[in-house]
């Protein structure tokens, strides 16, 4: 009995958002995990109630010294090596297929709001993405950014809570603004990062 509303409620919810029209004039941004322009207003109503996966501190016995990233891409968890074999564990977004990818690698660089400058490969994809977009609530890398090496990747925000967990990026690892601002607080430039599939 139980499937049977579950089905119902997700009905009534799957109707209720094809009946909902937005209004002409919503601002459009690029998504470049989905390599389409959105609807800000839609995306912006999305990003009520934080990551459906909650982050906190777990057993995690490893080698890596504290302050070490470990990216699990087929876990879609990111653990944050901590003191005494513990971790803080954070739910992320990953690479859908075709751009996953793995390595060992070291942050080089912090930024807040940061600005992006989609790459080459990309513009080429969607020729009418801009060449920039300053920082702020419309840009795709969100609150802060974790740069990997000299990679294209990064460890960035997202207020799209609904994509972690998800495998929807170009190759980058994405949270919740707010837990890419606690994991940003707690990272140091040149901490390692190890990402496995």
């Amino acid at each position: 009995m139980s499937i049977v509303r579950i089905a119902l409620a997700f009905a009534m919810a799957v109707l209720l958002a094809v009946s909902t029209v937005l209004p002409s004039s919503a601002a459009l941004w690029y998504n470049p995990d989905t390599n389409k322009f959105e609807d800000r207003a839609a995306s912006a109503s999305g990003s009520r109630g934080g990551s459906p996966i909650r982050k906190q501190i777990v057993d995690y016995d490893t080698d890596y010294k504290p302050g070490t990233i470990v990216i699990e891409t087929g876990e879609r968890r990111l653990y944050l090596v901590l003191e005494d074999g513990k971790a803080m564990k954070y739910g992320i977004g990953v690479g859908r297929d075709g751009f996953r990818w793995s390595g060992t690698h070291r942050i080089t660089r912090k930024a807040e709001w940061p600005g992006w400058t989609p790459p080459p490969a990309m513009r080429k994809r969607v020729p009418d993405l801009p060449a920039y977009m300053p920082g702020g609530p419309d840009n795709p890398l969100g609150a802060r950014a974790l740069y990997i090496g000299s990679t294209l990747y990064r460890v960035h925000g997202t207020s799209e809570p609904w994509s972690i967990g998800q495998a929807v990026s170009s190759g980058c690892i994405r949270l919740t603004n707010e837990d890419v601002t606690d994991l940003y607080d707690r990272v140091k430039v040149g901490a390692l990062i190890v990402v496995r599939h």
